[in-house]
């Protein structure tokens, strides 16, 4: 095995303090409440934990990327317009 070293060409480590900043998003984050959708599909009537739903959850994805961009500019929009606690 070769060692590997840290030359000044390379970029800045990935340490969970820094890749906060580096994630943008551009969907909202996954469900993670029971309460967040209901467990049966609003588009073909079948549950959402079926092997049937998955074509229309792929449906849902292109139909909601425009509401989904809106979502994520106001989100971004909002955190922009937020004021910072801590100056640095």
């Amino acid at each position: 095995m070769q060692a590997q070293t840290n030359s000044s060409s390379e970029a800045e480590a990935i340490t969970p303090a820094n890749l906060k900043r580096t994630i943008d998003r551009i969907r909202p984050a996954m469900a993670s409440k029971r309460l967040d959708l209901p467990s049966i599909c609003d588009i073909c009537g079948f549950a959402r934990s079926t092997r049937r739903h998955q074509s229309c959850s792929k449906l849902r994805q292109q139909r909601k990327t425009e509401e989904w961009a809106a979502l994520m500019a106001e989100k971004a929009a909002a955190r922009a317009a937020r004021e910072k606690r801590y100056a640095r």
